[in-house]
């Protein structure tokens, strides 16, 4: 009988905001030998037990009514909005078995992670915002990075730099247009960062301030590494993946939403560190994913894929940026690894798999069939 994996995200008036990736999701799915459908909160019908599910067409979507799944793969993006008030008790409802748990905001995240001596080495200074703590940290950095708790894509970051003349800004914003401009003091600086964070916050979303990393191994371009890691069709973690991306001309974050690029981990940092020191590199990079990955699910149980963000400044010293439960896989595809990109496609549904066969066990075995 085949198994039935369901992935619960937003869906809008509009439609799907991955419609790509689900697209895949679905076809991979079926190859794995299981019935692979997208639905919304709205499209649950509890009372007949029975889910209006998506799966693609010729030209779009076509709807169908599916059985309960055997697992749900949560791929929901939440922002504090209007529009997504109804997800946060839907998911409490626990209305069915769940490959990934829920997580929580990048600030609360960087205060957990705070706790674990092995990892604060790779965590930058980060504080909630306010106006001395600004002030305090541009005397410590010469730059800072204001962020929203709930971001991704690079949206809405503004990197504060210290100059010689004052400060200058640069910014993205939600619409993804780049923000530049230069301030003679603190006190506009100030003034400039409140009105960026009430015209470009979600709702009630709060920002946060980030101490600014000597991240520019190219010119004048952001750099960054992007770490995949996922659970195999065994439960066991693997890195799938990493690659380097380099942010456009003058822009504040090195996302491939806001004309990045992506290129290879060993080639390009040998280039700037030498061979030794770039294996070096790498193998930190893992060695703290692997313990964060750890770390994280001792706090929120069980996960499934993690996309980390880590910075490698100048100096070769490795720093935990971001961390995205629900992450993109489209580097891969940048650098021409398309069977790594369908890997990592296809890593959640092998996991979901396995969670659901672990559990018909436990069953058989409960029940004396084993």
């Amino acid at each position: 009988m085949r198994k039935r994996i369901g992935i619960l995200t937003y869906r809008g008036e509009s439609g799907f905001i991955e419609p790509g990736f689900f697209r895949r999701l679905v076809k991979e799915g079926r190859e794995l030998g299981a019935d692979v459908f997208v639905f919304g909160p709205q499209d649950v019908h509890v009372s007949e037990w029975k889910i209006k599910g998506f799966i693609p067409a010729e030209k779009g979507w076509k709807s169908e009514w599916f059985e309960w799944p055997d697992i749900v793969i949560d791929r929901y993006r939440y922002y504090p909005l209007a529009k997504h008030s109804h997800y946060p008790p839907f998911r409490k409802q626990n209305l069915f078995r769940y490959a990934n748990s829920r997580f929580t905001n990048k600030f609360n995240l960087h205060q957990i992670l705070l706790e674990d001596p092995f990892l604060t080495k790779w965590l930058p200074e980060t504080f909630a915002y306010a106006r001395s703590t600004l002030v305090s940290m541009l005397k410590r950095h010469r730059q800072v990075y204001l962020k929203p708790t709930n971001g991704s894509g690079g949206r809405s970051i503004l990197r504060v730099e210290k100059t010689e003349e004052g400060y200058l800004l640069h910014g993205r914003t939600k619409q993804q247009a780049k923000s530049r401009e230069k301030l003679s003091s603190i006190s506009k600086v100030c003034e400039r960062l409140e009105a960026w964070m009430e015209n470009e916050k979600n709702g009630k979303e709060q920002f946060f301030l980030q101490q600014g990393l000597q991240l520019a191994l190219v010119p004048g371009r952001t750099v960054d590494a992007r770490v995949l890691a996922q659970k195999d069709g065994e439960g066991i973690w693997r890195l799938t993946g990493m690659g380097i991306r380099i942010g456009s001309t003058r822009s504040s974050t090195s996302n491939l939403h806001g004309g990045g690029t992506a290129m290879p981990a060993i080639p390009f940092l040998a280039s700037r560190f030498g061979q030794e020191a770039a294996k070096r590199i790498v193998l930190e990079c893992k060695e703290l994913v692997m313990l964060t990955v750890g770390r994280i699910e001792q706090h929120f149980g069980q996960m499934m894929e993690f996309g980390f963000d880590l910075g490698i400044d100048v100096h070769g010293h490795v720093w935990i940026i971001e961390i995205n439960p629900k992450p993109g896989r489209e580097i891969f595809r940048q650098l021409g690894e398309h069977r790594r990109y369908r890997q990592a496609v296809r890593r959640p549904l092998e996991y979901a798999l396995y969670l659901i066969e672990k559990n018909e066990r436990m069953k058989d075995q409960r029940f004396g069939l084993g």
